[in-house]
């Protein structure tokens, strides 16, 4: 049971911290460290949701 909610509290940390990085990119000249963070992101979001 812990498990299953240390698992649900990180898909939600990490929907956060998408929803986070989203809102604070530009609109232009979008550095690459910016993207690269979002995709490793939204990659290891994905990995837990397939696990749930």
């Amino acid at each position: 049971m812990r498990d299953e909610n240390r698992h649900g509290q990180k898909i939600r940390d990490l929907e956060e911290q998408i929803a986070d990085l989203k809102r604070r990119l530009p609109a232009h000249s979008v550095k690459p460290a910016m993207i690269l963070r979002l995709e490793e992101l939204e990659e290891e979001l994905e990995q837990l949701k397939q696990k749930a």
